[in-house]
């Protein structure tokens, strides 16, 4: 264990707090209290489509309301700030050009037409291994900055081991083990210059110092990526543990179809902000 528990919320803006990632939220809450450690609100807003007016503010008010308390956050600073990914992009550029320049990463020029028919035909073929198949790999250096100066649209991406394994260990599950052969080259920064989830929660995880990340049980088949960017940048990874989902009465993740999934949906019917806390 870290010398100091240091634990992270990092809500995407994009809707109403799902009772879902507030339980995630209340388990890092309890940890840091319980360890003497900070508890820290960062927002992943990259994705700038999808962000929703209020999004934060819903967020920060349902925690409020259930008695979670924060060190550090959008409204309150801190010293590990800014605590707005958008407001972070120098931070993931200066990985990428670590990662590009020790070859780990690579610019890619295939267009969203030649994905969509690469993963059609993937899927038709019924290929054991999908995803991207590598084909900018092996561009020379000249090349690209030929098709930069000609305009191109690029992205970046990391470039996953060919074979081998991938061990981690998750505070929950214990030793999990991965086939690199079956995780394709995945995008680290997008067309707009924004990065996507991996690298972002990765570059922030470390510079903000944080010793064990939360997290739902979906994001597990993510983690030999965010294991693989750690080493490739030569950082210590924090702890992991990934949490169960919660389900609904038919044993499928809680969604709109339900009914209530929003915290302040529940405030709203009348609950108790002890009961919801005691319930999550």
């Amino acid at each position: 264990m870290a010398d100091r528990v240091r634990v992270r919320f990092a809500p995407s803006p994009t809707g109403e707090p799902h009772i879902g990632n507030i339980r995630s939220a209340i388990f890092d809450w309890l940890f840091a209290r319980h360890n003497g450690g900070d508890f820290i609100i960062r927002v992943e807003d990259t994705d700038q489509a999808r962000i929703v007016e209020g999004s934060v503010e819903m967020m920060l008010d349902s925690l409020r309301w259930l008695g979670v308390d924060w060190d550090e956050g959008p409204d309150i600073g801190g010293d590990y700030g800014p605590y707005y990914q958008s407001e972070r992009l120098a931070h993931y550029r200066e990985a990428t050009e670590t990662l590009l320049s020790n070859g780990n990463a690579y610019r890619c020029f295939c267009s969203s037409e030649r994905l969509a028919a690469l993963r059609k035909q993937q899927q038709e073929d019924e290929a054991e291994v999908t995803g991207y198949d590598g084909l900018c790999r092996t561009l020379s250096n000249s090349e690209v900055q030929d098709r930069l100066n000609s305009g191109e649209t690029t992205v970046v991406r990391f470039r996953m081991p060919d074979d081998g394994v991938t061990e981690g260990l998750d505070a929950i599950h214990g030793s999990v083990q991965f086939e690199n052969r079956l995780s394709d080259d995945f995008v680290i920064i997008k067309s707009d210059g924004f990065p996507t989830y991996h690298l972002a929660s990765v570059v922030d995880d470390h510079l903000m110092e944080i010793s064990h990340v939360t997290r739902a049980i979906e994001w597990l088949s993510s983690l030999p990526r965010h294991l693989q960017l750690y080493k490739a940048l030569n950082w210590e990874p924090p702890e992991f543990a990934h949490l169960p989902l919660v389900l609904a009465t038919d044993r499928t993740k809680l969604s709109k179809r339900h009914g209530a999934t929003s915290v302040l949906e529940f405030r709203e019917m009348g609950m108790l902000p002890s009961a919801m806390m005691n319930y999550l």
